[in-house]
């Protein structure tokens, strides 16, 4: 028979990464250099006209959480800037942990930040986990919609996680409940179900005028079940990273931190004219 505490392992687990963006081990955080993304004296080129902005998941941070991606586009000539958001008083490095309606007003006050210094019109988001959900309330609640042209969601919740069926107990011990929501309001908002996302779901997945793409993986072991993470609507791709490549084992986490089979795809949302078909090769390229 399992011990208590060897038992209570996986739930432990599942609360920990819900929504997740979760950052490689607490590494040193310190603001991107200048010569990479977070350049605020980048100006968009005519090949690249839009910055984009990264938006990190749940318990993620704006460093950590784009340590694969943000040099990545960085090198293919886009300007690239991330931030923090949903950060609880006293917790350092793990971010995305307030309620959500907030983060998307700290989101909308960096874009427009980022428009005012690089003069662009719009920006494009790639956000993981919460972080590609999120941004969807700046869309249909906030005016984004007049800001953004793209939204490419990597494994984002937008339509919340049942963690395999455990987010149903909860009702069973109140307790648990009420802490889940006063402490850490951002896994309760990401919980299938959950007033927040009846509230951004209601009447439609998308709003005109933004393109969106979700890319997600069958092995997402956070967001469950894993097509969840799927939008529906004229202006969406919803994307499989196993049907472009069935030798990617990504799962939750890996989608965001170091998928180039993902990372690809997401350059080919962001510049569909120019877009080349992502396969196993890519993650050489």
């Amino acid at each position: 028979m399992l011990s208590w505490k060897r038992a209570l392992r996986p739930l432990t687990a599942a609360l920990l990464a819900v929504g997740i963006g979760l950052a490689p081990a607490a590494t040193a955080h310190a603001a991107a250099p200048s010569s990479g993304w977070n350049n605020w004296s980048c100006k968009p080129s005519t090949a690249h006209p839009r910055p984009v902005v990264l938006v990190h998941g749940t318990l993620g941070n704006s460093v950590d959480n784009w340590l694969g991606l943000a040099p990545y586009l960085v090198k293919r000539g886009y300007c690239v800037f991330s931030l923090d958001y949903g950060k609880l008083p006293g917790v350092p490095f793990f971010h995305g942990l307030g309620p959500v309606e907030e983060s998307a007003e700290e989101l909308d006050g960096y874009v427009d930040r980022v428009l005012a210094a690089t003069g662009a019109d719009e920006v494009d988001l790639v956000g993981h986990s919460q972080g590609g959900m999120m941004p969807r309330y700046y869309l249909k609640f906030l005016g984004g919609a007049d800001e953004v042209n793209a939204l490419v969601g990597l494994a984002p919740s937008n339509h919340g996680t049942t963690l395999h069926g455990l987010t149903g107990l909860l009702k069973y011990f109140p307790a648990a409940e009420h802490l889940l929501n006063s402490a850490t309001p951002a896994f309760a908002d990401q919980i299938a179900g959950s007033p927040f996302l009846t509230k951004l779901n209601e009447g439609g997945d998308t709003v005109p005028g933004v393109q969106y793409t979700v890319i997600a993986t069958k092995y997402d072991e956070v967001i469950t079940p894993w097509r969840s993470s799927f939008l529906d609507g004229p202006n969406v791709k919803n994307v499989t990273v196993q049907d472009l490549c069935a030798l990617d084992f990504s799962e939750h986490v890996a989608i965001g931190l170091f998928d180039r089979i993902a990372f690809h795809e997401v350059t080919n949302a962001l510049d569909p004219a120019k877009a080349t078909k992502t396969t196993c090769a890519s993650v050489f390229k």
